[in-house]
């Protein structure tokens, strides 16, 4: 079990020692005693008195071992009778995500061991090279597991990010901020990829909107009529009062369990009475002022507008991993 360090540990000569853990528990899994031995040598030649080693002799005795101990990581033979190596690896990469496994592989054994790479094994080392390459090869794994680690730490204390941002009526401005909002998405909430790229069109659609019907006041029907003449009629209002000095707000709040995307310009708005959508009927998709609010109700899971008309407020609940996978049987 680590104990984290927020000092800069400075490495010891000869040793395995890792900046973020004072104390490293190594589970060692081989069925075969010599070997068991010989990577016993090994770790406790390079102890600095911070290693904790223990052994199994199988991938199912490795499992209720990882339960107890929570080893910090596991180094594994391939080849063992009942569950292999490859198995272990598997089953670990669901149960227990955030422990590396680290291989030992021998002669015969390479094609098993780039399938346990696949899967989620962090590295390996011949058992050839155990003497030269083990505990540098345990210390470059060791240090990127303490960043997952720490990752997932700041991960449970995160309740919410908001982020404001204020963009002119620039069209060129909106594919930099929806890629921004999907790139941050991906790598800090893990969204898939195929979420991403429907919320990017949603995106998209609300602040076209929001720019050029809001706040600069043109009609969809010039737009579906001629649209040279409608950019060329935005160009122009893009410079003259009153429409110039028009901004378009966005603000985009991260909370656990869904995004918020609040968009709002500064038009005179639209009569919200008004507004009519049918999610079964698809011929809104051909309407000059539908399309795009049919593609934002149907991405998002919640839209409302404030009572001027010039605000959208849409939610979007990523899914969990879960629910993608009924979703992919179900295909």
């Amino acid at each position: 079990m680590p104990i984290f360090s927020d000092q800069t540990a400075q490495p010891r000569s000869g040793g395995i020692f890792v900046s973020g853990y004072d104390e490293i528990t190594i589970l060692v899994v081989d069925d075969t005693a010599v070997d068991r031995a010989l990577v016993g040598g090994v770790l406790q030649k390079n102890n600095c008195g911070n290693l904790t080693v223990h052994f199994a002799e199988s991938g199912e005795e490795a499992l209720e071992m990882i339960a107890g101990e929570d080893p910090d990581v596991v180094l594994t033979d391939l080849r063992m009778p009942g569950m292999d190596g490859l198995a272990l690896v598997k089953t670990m990469q669901v149960d227990y995500p955030f422990i590396p496994c680290v291989l030992m592989t021998a002669h015969g054994s390479e094609e098993i061991a780039a399938e346990a790479l696949r899967n989620g094994a962090s590295s390996f080392v011949p058992k050839k090279d155990l003497i030269h390459k083990l505990a540098s090869t345990l210390i470059h794994v060791l240090s990127s597991a303490h960043h997952d680690r720490m990752a997932r730490r700041f991960d449970e204390c995160w309740n919410e990010t908001t982020s404001q941002f204020t963009l002119a009526n620039d069209a060129n401005l909106i594919g930099a901020v929806t890629g921004h909002v999907q790139n941050y998405l991906q790598k800090f909430r893990h969204v898939s990829e195929n979420e991403l790229v429907r919320l990017g069109v949603a995106l998209d659609e609300a602040f076209r909107n929001a720019m050029f019907h809001g706040n600069l006041q043109l009609e969809s029907d010039l737009w579906a009529a001629d649209p040279e003449r409608f950019y060329l009629e935005a160009h122009r209002r893009q410079e003259i009062a009153p429409f110039k000095d028009r901004v378009v707000h966005f603000t985009l709040t991260c909370r656990r369990d869904e995004v918020r995307f609040v968009i709002r310009d500064e038009g005179d708005g639209f009569d919200v009475g008004q507004q009519y959508f049918d999610p079964d009927d698809p011929a809104q998709l051909t309407r000059p002022s539908g399309r795009g609010l049919f593609l934002i109700k149907t991405f998002m899971d919640e839209v409302a507008f404030n009572d001027v008309g010039n605000e959208i407020t849409m939610i979007f609940r990523p899914k969990m991993s879960d629910e993608l996978a009924l979703d992919d049987v179900a295909i």
